[in-house]
């Protein structure tokens, strides 16, 4: 499932910003010219933690930006971006964020599955070695893609 929603044209490598707002504006522009979010969504995960706080920076270096659907969420999608350099989202346990996932969800059930497999992802050292070596979203997509299938198969057999 995480394979469907992350697509090479959302990943992002070695992506430079000024701070956490620009940040998340680069990191969700992807989304936006891929018609999976509205500009508003972007705008939205911004006033957000502007609000409450970095909520979405999640683990250590990780973050995961998304809002509300109803702030124009359209599809189902995730984009991948790394930050280099690392910035700064205020988020004493957690900083400086490398990485950014910005993720669509549309509707209140239909990203759960991909969330799973995008936790496994998450908890794989193999995976953060992958995202800061690589220099193309296919090496990404080949990663996610081999990875997922190979745990599909153990959780099954």
């Amino acid at each position: 499932m995480i394979e469907k929603i992350i697509t090479e044209p959302l990943i992002q490598l070695k992506v430079k910003a000024t701070d956490w707002r620009d940040a998340i504006q680069k990191a969700g522009s992807v989304l936006v010219e891929d018609g999976d979010v509205t500009p508003n969504y972007v705008d939205e995960i911004i006033r957000s933690a502007e609000k409450f706080g970095p909520y979405f920076v999640i683990a250590s270096h990780v973050a995961l930006a998304h809002a509300p659907r109803q702030a124009g969420a359209n599809t189902l999608a995730m984009g991948i971006t790394t930050l280099d350099p690392p910035i700064d989202f205020h988020n004493e346990a957690n900083d400086p964020v490398r990485y950014v996932f910005t993720l669509s969800a549309p509707d209140a059930d239909s990203h759960l599955k991909a969330m799973q497999e995008f936790v496994r992802l998450l908890s794989m050292d193999g995976f953060y070695d992958v995202l800061d070596r690589a220099t193309s979203g296919q090496e990404i997509m080949a990663y996610i893609e081999s990875t997922v299938s190979t745990n599909r198969s153990d959780c099954n057999g």
